[in-house]
């Protein structure tokens, strides 16, 4: 491979700010595409590149924004041991939905006290676990989680979490969980009866939230719920205001336009002088700028055409093609059963930026063409139609933002190991020893 590489990034009209790939990850990049070779037999299997420094940065921009909110990190996001570790050195707490979860937490060093179970359906054995690590916050949404807590752990300090409207949200977890307002008097008084401390209230709005209004409609709805208590004899103290936001800045919505709507919402319902601790549950906000995902071309053909009025939808017909030119199928070393499980679950829009020597791809024809992950399932696909230049076997497909909800429910499946990690702080690229590979 050539030393001087150009990063283009396809869709062409896509804006230089959409790259996301620093000068720092770009070298990074090249290095280990150099180690890995260019012949034929070459094992160049894919692989990410983690710049656990842009978690800094990400902090800094949450407490220039939200400096009265401490982030408990999401761990189901991204469970990568060095995020976990760079966060927990920046003060962060940890937002906990597993027994492993917390294993992997405590593990980092971080105190109990600084976990919260945040599953409001937990397995008894699991709820047994926790109380004997000391994490003690957990939340709750149903009278017979409350029976299964006291049971196990009558000490627990419980936070009601509360159904919100995350109608705007790409993944929508209200189906799933969450108390009504109206049910939280029953729940409230079951909680007394049996003798538990409620502390507190938490929400979320929905994984990848695409509207600030539901930030502030959340906050309203547990005013409401926290006068309730108050009404009831309870002295909440915490408020969970969960996750949502985006994990980079070129999105439909910016982080700073969240947290500006929740700052006038906190101010006007859980004033800083009202007692309340307000904490968050941000993932993909920390994790998704962290990893630059590379993949491998390793099979290239042109789609198959048919005739005839019962073609399949992916097929293109033989008289279109000769007119169209030519639809490429691509098949990399990646796919839905590792990465990119983000395409089913978390329907991100990714944007891949091809390695290439041209200097220009202004006057490159650019073809219809389709991703396909390496498996033999026929549904592995990552993108149905996208625009490419007329790409060779061998060549590299990177992929920015690719830290949130993508190794995290990655699999082996088909024997087709998940990408390595090489780990490096941008901060400190002269120090050869601040790059490992895991």
């Amino acid at each position: 491979m050539a030393s001087h590489i150009i990063y283009v990034l396809v869709p062409p009209h896509a804006t230089s700010a959409q790259l996301q790939l620093s000068a720092a990850v770009l070298a990074q990049l090249e290095a280990q595409m150099q180690r890995l070779g260019d012949g034929p037999s070459s094992p160049r299997d894919a692989f990410y590149v983690v710049d656990t420094a842009a978690i800094d940065d990400r902090y800094k921009l949450w407490h220039a924004h939200l400096p009265h909110v401490r982030p408990y990190y999401a761990v189901k996001c991204n469970p990568d041991a060095a995020l976990i570790e760079s966060l927990a050195r920046r003060g962060a707490g940890f937002d906990c939905a597993s027994e492993t979860e917390i294993r992997a937490v405590l593990d980092a060093g971080v105190a109990a006290r600084d976990i919260v179970y945040a599953n409001p359906c937990k397995q008894g054995s699991q709820i047994a676990y926790a109380r004997a690590q000391g994490v003690d916050v957990m939340t709750f949404d149903s009278l017979d989680e409350l029976v299964k807590i006291q049971v196990i752990s009558p000490r627990a300090q419980l936070v009601l979490r509360l159904y919100v409207d995350d109608s705007a949200s790409v993944c929508r977890l209200g189906t799933k969980f969450g108390a009504m307002v109206h049910d939280v008097p029953d729940l409230l008084t079951k909680a007394k009866s049996l003798q538990l401390d409620v502390v507190g209230v938490s929400f979320h709005v929905g994984s990848g939230c695409f509207n600030v209004d539901a930030y502030g409609h959340a906050v309203a709805r547990a005013r409401k719920v926290f006068d309730i208590g108050h009404a009831m004899g309870f002295d909440f103290e915490l408020l969970d205001i969960g996750g949502g936001f985006p994990g980079t800045e070129t999105g439909p919505i910016r982080f700073e336009d969240c947290a500006r709507e929740l700052r006038q919402s906190l101010a006007r319902h859980f004033p800083v002088d009202s007692g309340v601790r307000v904490i968050s549950e941000p993932g993909r906000f920390f994790a998704a700028s962290t990893h630059t995902l590379a993949v491998n071309i390793v099979g290239r053909k042109v789609a198959p055409t048919v005739d005839g009025p019962a073609q399949a939808p992916e097929l293109v017909s033989a008289a279109a093609a000769a007119k169209q030119g030519p639809n490429y199928m691509y098949f990399v070393n990646d796919g839905l059963y590792a990465s990119f499980n983000c395409m089913v679950y978390d329907h991100p829009s990714i944007q891949p930026v091809i390695m290439s020597n041209a200097a220009s791809l202004d006057a490159t024809p650019m073809y219809k063409a389709s991703l396909w992950g390496p498996t033999c399932d026929g549904m592995d696909c990552i993108m149905k139609e996208v625009e490419l230049p007329l790409l060779d076997v061998g060549q590299w497909i990177v992929f920015p933002s690719m830290g949130a909800y993508t190794c995290a429910a990655g699999s082996d499946f088909n024997g087709f190991q998940r990408p390595q990690k090489i780990y490096f702080d941008s901060q400190f690229v002269a120090d050869d020893q601040q790059q490992f590979v895991h």
